[in-house]
């Protein structure tokens, strides 16, 4: 399976809403037969919806996985059919926020990863602009439940410029998120989980050019790494008050991290063949 995220020269330095509606994101994910290295199907999962990371269970005879669509802000489960075809439905769908002083008068969640625990019980995904982690029990793959969730940044803290009108989740606008005295500039993206499934680590960049156009700041100060501890029996995520990694503080750096792995394995790299 292969996703799309848009052609790299309209990507590149940002997002410009005159890109959208123009065929420059992608909606698919594509099929592909592993030992002929033929293209075979595509679906479809709608305009702009920018389908990133995708995940197949870790069971080797589990025909079924998800795909988070970033823009659209869906989580999508894919699966094979009895016909021999790959489909595709809405399992998850983060609201936009309706907000004031912002690029859009509406705000996506921005679904930047996802991954799923080795036992497959979890699904886990971040929203780098509401700024949030989510836990999902997929101990029914095709009706994810909401168990566990944590804000670490993100867009829309009390205190910042966007002021949000209508939200169909939060009360109120989550508060700015201080570790170890240090304010944590942009918002949750790459994550990667233990192979116990007890701690979840998340970086805070995203790409150059969409961090210089939305996080400013974090350009200027550096992404961190944060631990998030995980209840892995009845689901829920806990900040480490403890765990504070500051790519600011680097030599030659402020630097931007993204990626994290496991020297000895971790959930999206191990696979069984």
């Amino acid at each position: 399976m292969s996703t799309e995220l848009g052609i790299p020269k309209v990507l590149a330095n940002g997002l410009d809403p005159a890109d959208l509606k123009t065929g420059s994101y992608g909606r698919h994910i594509n099929v592909w037969d592993w030992t002929t290295h033929v293209f075979t199907q595509s679906i479809d999962l709608g305009e702009d919806s920018i389908p990133l990371e995708i995940r197949f269970l870790h069971n080797p005879d589990a025909a079924e996985g998800y795909v988070g669509c970033a823009l659209s802000s869906a989580i999508h489960r894919f699966y094979k059919t009895g016909n021999g075809n790959w489909a595709a439905e809405k399992v998850v769908q983060v609201p936009s926020k309706k907000v004031n002083g912002w690029l859009f008068p509406e705000m996506p969640g921005l679904i930047t990863d996802i991954l799923i625990s080795l036992d497959d019980k979890f699904l886990y995904f971040s929203n780098w602009f509401h700024g949030d982690i989510r836990q999902y029990d997929i101990s029914n793959t095709r009706k994810p439940r909401l168990v566990g969730q944590v804000f670490l940044g993100g867009k829309i803290p009390r205190d910042g410029p966007i002021v949000v009108v209508e939200d169909q989740e939060l009360n109120c606008q989550p508060e700015p998120f201080v570790i170890k005295g240090k304010r944590v500039q942009g918002g949750p993206q790459m994550i990667q989980l233990s192979l116990d499934g007890k701690r979840l680590y998340v970086s805070t960049s995203l790409y150059s050019g969409w961090d210089k156009q939305f996080y400013p700041d974090l350009v200027k100060e550096g992404s961190v790494m944060l631990q998030i501890d995980v209840d892995t029996v009845k689901g829920g995520l806990k900040v480490n008050k403890n765990f504070l990694v500051d790519f600011g503080s680097e030599p030659h750096g402020p630097v931007l991290a993204h990626e994290i792995r496991y020297p000895g394995g971790d959930c999206s790299s191990d696979i069984w063949i």
